[in-house]
């Protein structure tokens, strides 16, 4: 791990700049996607505060991206020498709010790359830094951590956190099937080709988990989805932790207390009751 870092940390605070019109027919399918009425949203009305996390996908071309369907290593992202590489958790400020059809622009920032070793192993944490500029002024701050892990050895399953039982003493929930559409839809809205969230057999032969991995962010998504429902005042941002894996074909459900002092927190858990994610969100009057 001390020689990769060698190599990886020149990559520490290198920037790359995405650009997106922010067209009105993906602001249409994004809507459809998550139950908005599309014809809802006119060219320069004002975006749900969360929406920036949907968008800048990045356009590689077929020919770049890798067996686990990201872009080859050293393109987008730091060569990180492990191959399976999850999602975990986000800190986002939110300034603003994007407007349809107006260009718009993300910062994507390495911000820090640290290997570590633990129970499961030797693990590196990349986390990335993605400010969102529109019209001159910053919309958002979206700082998040993805794990990257060795190979699954063939036959093996992949070490798991050990589950934890989500509270029941929750104030209201919303719950959320994940289908095989809205999967599909959420990685076609974010232009995700990662294949563990669609390919079945690569999922259970090359990285050891037992079903189709329902994507992180979407878990993410619906979670502010469901705050926005029950919360007074203005998103201005939150922190997020995702905990245990989400499979296509389970269902969500997010559980959350009553808001106090512009403070809301909430969890999410699968069909089974198993904890799988955490929010702490905060709210202007």
């Amino acid at each position: 791990m001390d020689d990769a870092m060698v190599e990886l940390r020149p990559w520490i605070g290198r920037v790359r700049m995405v650009e997106d019109d922010l067209g009105m027919m993906a602001i249409r399918r994004v809507a459809s996607t998550f139950n908005v009425d599309p014809d809802s949203i006119g060219r320069g009305d004002l975006l749900p505060p969360h929406w920036f996390t949907v968008f800048f996908g990045e356009t590689i071309v077929q020919g770049e991206l890798g067996p686990d369907g990201h872009p080859n290593k050293g393109i987008v992202l730091p060569p990180i020498p492990m191959p399976r590489r999850m999602g975990a958790g986000r800190r986002v400020q939110i300034m603003g709010r994007l407007r349809a059809g107006e260009p718009a622009v993300k910062k994507a920032e390495v911000a820090d790359i640290v290997p570590k070793s633990g129970r499961s192993g030797d693990i590196f944490v990349l986390t990335m830094r993605h400010t969102i500029e529109q019209a001159g002024e910053t919309i958002a701050v979206d700082t998040f951590d993805a794990i990257y892990r060795p190979a699954v050895p063939p036959g093996q399953k992949t070490t798991q956190t050990v589950p934890t039982k989500a509270r029941t003493d929750h104030a209201w929930s919303e719950t959320t099937a994940l289908l095989n559409t809205l999967n599909f839809r959420y990685g076609a809205i974010t232009w995700n080709a990662h294949r563990i969230h669609y390919d079945g057999d690569y999922t259970r032969s090359e990285e050891g988990y037992p079903a189709i991995v329902s994507n992180g962010g979407l878990s993410m998504h619906l979670m502010v989805d469901a705050a926005l429902k029950h919360a007074k005042g203005t998103l201005s941002g939150y922190t997020a932790r995702l905990v245990h894996p989400l499979w296509v074909g389970d269902r969500i459900e997010v559980r959350g207390e009553t808001q106090v002092d512009g403070k809301l927190k909430l969890w999410a858990a699968d069909q089974n009751g198993t904890l799988c994610g955490e929010m702490d969100l905060e709210f202007k009057p």
